[in-house]
């Protein structure tokens, strides 16, 4: 009697653990969520790239604009010193 009981408790016990599992929608919204959050965080990143190299165009942009501010000025000082240089 007593190896009775303890097959049934057993099988029960093994019932009541499958039982209580994920179901297989549960497990597939799970996946989905999972592969959503990867989504979103590949999307994060290269939205963070593309914005790094605009911001490192946009800044070497303004180095050549400024690069060619100062070149005009030594140019405009070297034709003043010429001119300068000739009325003496």
């Amino acid at each position: 009697m007593k190896k009775v009981l303890s097959i049934i408790a057993v099988a029960a016990l093994s019932v009541t653990f499958v039982a209580c599992g994920p179901s297989k929608e549960e497990m597939e919204a799970r996946e989905k969520a999972k592969n959503d959050s990867i989504a979103a965080v590949e999307k994060a990143k290269a939205d963070s790239i593309a914005a790094v190299e605009a911001e490192a165009a946009k800044a070497a942009e303004m180095a050549a604009a400024e690069a060619a501010a100062k070149m005009a000025d030594s140019l405009r000082a070297d034709s003043i010193a010429k001119k300068l240089i000739k009325k003496k």
